[in-house]
């Protein structure tokens, strides 16, 4: 059975049994408390304390998913950072009878596979054993071996800081656990405080790898047909180099899909991080670093058709060559070091953009003593050097209005910088209609001179471009719109279809602002009352910033 065969029968499957199909989520994730997208529940943890909420009592999915812990382990038989999950999901509508039943009817008898045994929760501290769940078990097949474990293996959640969590029951094929199913009966504090939700509900994840591994009769998931036709190209380099390409290759090519640029910071760093570890192999034996991404988008466009092959081979392509310069001046000042320690490797980091695998590779003998723990601990005295630095920088001098994003001295610089702040908001908005909804703010800076505005984009705008879009711009502003404001509760503003940033963390209640039918976003102002106060807006230049970010800056008249 092919991959998409066993995508369409899961969802075929749980359709029939009354589930809506909800679409995969961003790897970018709403919850400013995880960096990615982990686990096939997480677009879905606000309707197991507010079911009313959901689509559907009762939904079906089909998670992208990226999980950065096992990245140095990537290469092996079974780690990947980037992954599949398909997930059943109930809030309020069935629970462990109905959850338990679904499963064991989909592996025995729509895939044909034999279970070895199954887990269930067998209590610790103040949870007590699931004897429920055995016992249910026991209902479907009295033969079944039911194995008990303790909080570490049988209990999961939450994603992130807190949120729903519970007991679990795990199946077992051909001695690899392929289903977790979870029983979100609590809700953890961030104080790790266990309380009871009113309405238990139901989160399951079963990895494709894994269940296309076990069903094809394969004996590691890179001999599955979700990997082949990726490492058959590679078949010039060694087992361990060709997982690794094919898994950062995929990782790699989603994040792009879903807006991601290489950088030094969140998720920017880890796409760079990706990005360099499979360019060193593929760089030294290998025709083109291109040809594993082309793979990727052919295999797995009809089921993610936002994944644009010229979009993931302009960022992949510019961040090669970004690279090819890095390590050139890289090896210069590795030559002048002795031996590298975590604070030199850093120095290296921060200076030529090597991560750290990339160090431990092409300076194995002077890196022999470096290892993660030391340079990740001077990575974060460095964050917190830049902390107290920008809170040395902005606080305590007296201005009017410093928001990190606005500043200004006095009563007429807050009119300038307000006049300009709304201009950002059209901006942004005359951007994605010029070039696309993959534009995405990526960083503002306003003073009471200029506005500065960051955005995702791979390649240099045009002259046409930057004309089309200071028209559009000073259209909106000669129609002299209404500026209004609405707040809501965060999760009905984004219905609203609302631009706002996933990595930020948002209030309950949100201000969103809208220019007309023109421009929407959540904000927490400043602004103008009508857009004629603005002025005239004047582009004063166009330039990259970093691979795949690019930059505005402009004026007002």
């Amino acid at each position: 059975m092919t991959h998409s065969e066993i995508r369409q029968k899961f969802l075929d499957f749980f359709v029939k049994r009354g589930h809506v199909v909800v679409p995969s989520s961003s790897l970018l994730p709403d919850d400013p408390s995880v960096l990615f997208t982990t686990a096939g529940m997480q677009q879905f943890k606000p309707y197991y304390t507010q079911p009313e909420l959901a689509p559907s009592k009762n939904v079906v999915s089909i998670q992208k998913c990226i999980r950065t812990s096992d990245i140095d382990e990537v290469g092996d038989e079974s780690h990947l950072t980037f992954f599949e999950m398909l997930g059943n999901f109930s809030f309020g509508g069935y629970f462990k009878k109905e959850a338990i039943a679904y499963a064991y009817e989909f592996i025995t008898k729509e895939m044909g596979l034999e279970i070895d045994y199954v887990s269930v929760f067998g209590g610790e501290g103040d949870v007590p054993t699931d004897k429920e769940s055995e016992e249910i078990w026991k209902s479907i097949d009295e033969n079944i071996e039911v194995r008990k474990s303790g909080r570490a293996d049988n209990f999961w959640g939450p994603t992130g800081d807190e949120g729903p969590c519970g007991p679990t029951t795990e199946i077992y094929v051909d001695g690899l656990e392929v289903w977790n199913i979870v029983f979100n009966q609590y809700y953890q504090q961030k104080d790790t405080k266990l309380e009871l939700i009113k309405i238990p509900g139901i989160d399951t994840g079963m990895g494709l790898e894994r269940l296309a591994m076990v069903s094809q009769k394969k004996s590691t998931i890179f001999e599955t047909d979700l990997f082949t036709p990726i490492t058959q190209a590679l078949s010039s380099l060694g087992t361990r180099e060709q997982r690794v390409i094919a898994d950062h290759a995929r990782a790699c090519a989603f994040l792009i899909a879903d807006g991601v640029q290489p950088s030094n910071k969140d998720q920017g760093y880890v796409l760079r991080r990706l990005l360099r570890r499979l360019m060193l192999p593929l760089g030294a034996v290998h025709k083109s670093i291109i040809e594993p991404f082309q793979i990727i988008v052919d295999h797995y466009n009809e089921f993610y058709p936002n994944l644009d092959k010229k979009t993931i081979i302009g960022v992949v392509q510019e961040e090669e060559n970004r690279f090819s310069k890095t390590v050139t001046q890289g090896l210069k000042e590795i030559d002048k070091l002795k031996d590298i320690n975590a604070s030199a490797a850093f120095r290296l980091y921060e200076s030529f953009g090597l991560p750290y695998e990339v160090i431990k590779d092409i300076a194995k003998e002077k890196a022999a003593n470096l290892n993660r723990k030391d340079f990740d601990e001077e990575f974060k005295k460095h964050q917190e050097k830049s902390r107290a630095g920008a809170e040395k920088k902005f606080g305590g001098h007296g201005l009017l209005l410093d928001t990190g994003e606005l500043r200004a001295a006095n009563e007429e610089e807050l009119k300038k910088v307000t006049r300009l702040h709304t201009a950002t908001h059209l901006l942004q908005a005359a951007l994605r209609k010029v070039l696309g909804d993959q534009v995405t703010q990526a960083g503002s800076d306003i003073t009471a001179e200029r506005l500065r505005f960051d955005f995702s984009f791979t390649r240099k705008m045009t002259d046409e471009e930057v004309t089309k879009i200071e028209q559009l711009v000073n259209e909106v502003i000669e129609q002299d719109l209404l500026v209004t404001k609405v707040t809501l509760p965060q999760d009905e503003a984004k219905k609203t279809g609302a631009l706002h940033f996933f990595k930020i963390k948002y209030p309950e209640k949100v201000d969103v602002y809208s220019v007309g039918n023109f421009s929407k976003e959540f904000c927490g102002g400043p602004h103008v009352e009508r857009t004629g106060v603005i002025g005239k807006l004047k582009i004063t230049k166009e330039e990259a910033v970093s691979a795949g970010v690019r930059r505005i800056r402009a004026t007002v008249e």
